[in-house]
């Protein structure tokens, strides 16, 4: 199904941009990891937004949900692997199924942490970030998975299924990818495991592995006064931009994001 505009992101900046295409009667797809996955859940009080004193993390972001899904948002649990641009209309891959949209609205939060050694040499020889994509690739053969979310267990079990020979970790501090010419083992904080294939399911990808030349300003998306970035039909608003990192500012910004998207859909 094509939408006019796909949110990557569930949190506040994007379920507020979500609701702001709705209200300019333009459709919106945000795709997100679950709320509990969000930094924000762990919140034990959040004061500093106004008119929701005291409430938790988990009661704002159920709150907030709960008012996007009222409004017609739609909502799909999964992690975007891919997004390509090709004339006037977005790709984009999540998992192993496809979407298009007119615009995009990047609300994915701060990723935490650097590539592990290796990891970018090795992208698409042998180290994989989508298990259900890549895992006929490795049928028969010995994988490792490092799993950062949730469902991490479940694409492992997947592998599983598929006749890979599975080594699980989970959430591991480090990790060093080494090969020849294709991965041929890892050694994942200090144990060292012989395998064809890494797969490293985080909740996210940096911007730049998703958008190749985004413009970023330190760890953070370069956007305008209209939360456009460098790329035609692409927005970003919340943690991704920068600081504060505060509920009040991500949601305005996916105010403005969500607006700006919705127009952009309006000229083509």
């Amino acid at each position: 199904m094509s939408y006019d505009v796909i949110v990557l992101g569930g949190g506040p900046a994007g379920m507020s941009a979500a609701l702001n295409v709705l209200s300019r009667g333009r459709s919106a797809l945000v795709v997100s990891n679950p709320l509990q996955e969000n930094p924000l859940w762990q919140a034990e009080k959040v004061d500093n937004h106004l008119g929701m004193p005291a409430q938790s993390g988990a009661e704002m972001l159920t709150n907030l949900r709960r008012h996007a899904e009222e409004a017609g948002v739609v909502f799909r649990e999964g992690r975007v692997v891919s997004a390509m641009a090709l004339e006037d209309t977005w790709y984009v891959s999540i998992g192993a199924e496809m979407e298009t949209a007119s615009a995009l609205v990047l609300a994915s939060g701060v990723l935490r942490g650097r590539k592990f050694p290796g990891e970018a040499e090795f992208l698409g020889r042998g180290v994989s970030y989508c298990a259900t994509c890549d895992g006929m690739l490795y049928r028969g053969k010995n994988v490792v998975v490092l799993g950062y979310t949730d469902s991490a267990r479940e694409e492992a079990e997947f592998l599983s299924s598929i006749g890979c020979s599975v080594t699980y970790f989970e959430k591991p501090k480090t990790c060093i990818i080494e090969g020849d010419r294709q991965v041929e083992r890892v050694t994942v904080d200090g144990e060292t495991v012989a395998c064809d294939c890494a797969f490293l399911l985080r909740p996210a990808m940096a911007p730049t592995d998703l958008f190749p030349g985004l413009t970023v300003e330190g760890n953070f998306v370069k956007v305008d006064r209209k939360m456009a970035t460098n790329l035609p039909g692409l927005f970003a608003a919340g943690d991704c931009t920068g600081g504060p990192l505060q509920v009040s500012k991500a949601i305005g910004e996916g105010l403005i994001a969500g607006q700006s998207a919705a127009a952009y859909c309006a000229k083509k």
